[in-house]
């Protein structure tokens, strides 16, 4: 059986756990960061819980992915790849997540304390994955910001009707469904994070571990920087 490539198990896993924290964790986005500073004023307006969380989000996905870059020029300064490394501590966040998850059972918006941590380590193994991504497999589409992609689509379908040269059109074609095809992944795993959280709210998040650890052996062809 044939794995699906890591930029697609990223990208699925990103839409994933970014819609159930936001179904389960107070409307905190943990994938899409700069989202929470939304969520975080209609928490002010309307006064609903997370605001912490929201708050933190940020300067948490800064710092770890500074952190996460930092490992990574040591593991390459000893010609060493980090993407194993990174995505096994990507992984350790996930798998304790989960394992608490199951412990507990599912989240209310009361427990500000457990939700804060919780939210926070997710928000820690998407900053991993999205540092990683940026610096390491660059020639894959981004697996958690999908405007930028999307736009990309459009101009590409636009320049491909209008006045593509003989030349360019096979290039045009091979982004187009390389960008479609992570938007499409995103979105599949923003559906199946939904059903996550509607059918099983606790167990639902076992799933992005058992991705991570897959994602351990997937092929990373064609995405490298």
């Amino acid at each position: 059986m044939k794995l699906p490539s890591l930029p697609k198990l990223l990208s699925f896993n990103a839409g994933y756990v970014d819609t159930l924290g936001f179904l389960a964790l107070s409307g905190l986005f943990t994938a899409h960061v700069t989202g929470n500073f939304v969520t975080l004023g209609a928490t002010a307006a309307l006064g609903l819980g997370g605001a912490l969380s929201k708050l933190l989000a940020l300067p948490v996905f800064c710092f770890v992915v500074f952190a996460s870059r930092l490992a990574c020029l040591k593991l390459q300064a000893s010609d060493r790849s980090p993407i194993r490394p990174m995505l096994i501590v990507k992984l350790a966040l996930l798998a304790g997540v989960a394992i608490f998850a199951l412990y507990h059972g599912p989240f209310h918006a009361d427990e500000n304390v457990v939700t804060l941590v919780v939210g926070l380590a997710l928000v820690s193994a998407m900053a991993i994955q999205n540092g990683l991504h940026r610096a390491h497999l660059s020639k894959a589409p981004p697996s958690t910001l999908m405007t930028g992609t999307t736009t990309q689509i459009m101009l590409d379908l636009a320049d491909l009707l209008v006045s593509a040269k003989s030349e360019e059109t096979a290039a045009l074609k091979a982004r187009i469904v390389k960008m479609g095809t992570a938007v499409i992944t995103f979105a599949l795993g923003c559906g199946l994070g939904a059903a996550g959280y509607m059918f099983a709210p606790a167990a639902a998040f076992t799933l992005p571990a058992i991705l991570g650890a897959i994602a351990l052996f997937a092929s990373t062809a064609g995405a490298e920087a």
